[in-house]
């Protein structure tokens, strides 16, 4: 005859009802035919949650909480300029447990929001800044070995994408 390791809710109950008069778990296990450990595992989740039902859901469990996710969320729409490695740091410190950048920027996804990505850009040089505010710009492009030169002449303006034809 075999023995089960899971109970359903009613003969949950039932059991931490027997535990509860003072029953022994081993007593407790031969009435509806369990394995002691789950008993034991049964006694021990009622007295840490208060809870005899069982856990819902498989699987990895979460690192955040939903208070953690709205706690996040509400630090990015606050502050839109933070990125996803500086608002990991700012939750870290806030739960008290290490959270990475990855799970930081899945969590905003699931909430609509996206973190901000560090982008290095190269400042420009004086020179370049008066090129930019000036307007077009003659460019002469050359081929040593077949002496001939082509001149271009483009706009540095960002805002036109297009060059000017016929110039």
């Amino acid at each position: 005859m075999s023995r089960r390791n899971h109970l359903h809710n009613e003969m949950r109950w039932r059991a931490v009802g027997m535990l509860h008069a003072d029953a022994r778990q081993t007593a407790v296990a031969r009435h509806p035919n369990v394995l002691r450990s789950a008993i034991r595992r049964l006694w021990n989740h009622y007295q840490r949650d208060q809870n005899a039902s069982r856990r819902c859901g498989s699987g990895r469990r979460r690192i955040t909480t939903t208070a953690d996710d709205r706690y996040l969320l509400q630090c990015a729409r606050c502050r839109r300029t933070l990125t996803a490695k500086q608002l990991a740091s700012q939750l870290s410190a806030a739960v008290g447990r290490p959270i990475s950048c990855q799970t930081v920027s899945r969590r905003l996804h699931e909430g609509g929001l996206f973190a901000r990505r560090l982008v290095v850009c190269v400042s420009l040089s004086p020179a370049h800044v008066r090129a930019r505010c000036i307007g077009p710009v003659n460019i002469a492009v050359g081929h040593q070995s077949s002496g001939a030169t082509y001149s271009l002449r483009m706009s540095l303006d960002l805002t036109s994408r297009t060059i000017p034809e016929g110039q």
